[in-house]
């Protein structure tokens, strides 16, 4: 199963109250918004990849929580991003001062804001240059540090603000840098 990509712009363009409206009364389904304003419909992880997913996000909580520095989301919390779109990263971060500052209507629904951190896990659904697409579009959108993890091709693939894409060929590692202080990622 793949995720299928759906434009209705040129019959109808759904404002950010229609589209939260939307997810809201199809929770079974789980939708994203790229920057054209096309919708994503995404299917559902399978085990191995649900599985891997919750250790990575443990492995976040259990360091913020140690840390304190900011909010660690799953991948069912959406962001509207800066540039449009409405993501929902597999794991994502935000610096605490900078979620404090959001409104609690803002926190409610979905988040006006770009993360930190994020990180995609490659699922046996996705499609790289996809992914890729989506990767770049958070960087875009004013994330500061992205992982694309890649766990059957044993790759990762690091995005940054203003620089090339670094990929990494069975890495034992990943730092978190200076985006996330002393977070390191055993692969």
């Amino acid at each position: 199963m793949t995720a299928i990509t759906i434009n209705f712009n040129n019959i109808l363009k759904l404002n950010d109250d229609q589209f939260y409206q939307l997810c809201r009364d199809n929770p079974e389904i789980k939708f994203e918004r790229n920057i054209k304003g096309e919708i994503t419909i995404m299917p559902p992880t399978g085990g191995e990849t649900g599985e891997y997913n919750a250790s990575l996000i443990a492995d976040f909580v259990i360091w913020n929580r140690q840390t304190k520095l900011g909010k660690v989301f799953d991948s069912s919390t959406c962001f509207k991003l800066p540039n449009g779109s409405n993501r929902s990263p597999d794991v994502s971060w935000i610096q605490l001062e900078r979620w404090n500052k959001l409104t609690p209507q803002q926190r409610e629904k979905f988040p006006p804001i770009a993360p930190d951190f994020v990180l995609e896990l490659m699922s046996p659904s996705d499609i790289l240059k996809d992914v890729q697409k989506k990767m770049q579009e958070y960087i875009d959108g004013g994330v500061k540090l992205g992982w694309l993890i890649d766990i059957k091709n044993r790759r990762v693939e690091i995005y940054r603000q203003e620089k090339e894409v670094e990929i990494l060929d069975s890495p034992t590692n990943l730092s978190g840098e200076d985006v996330l202080p002393g977070f390191i990622l055993n692969i």
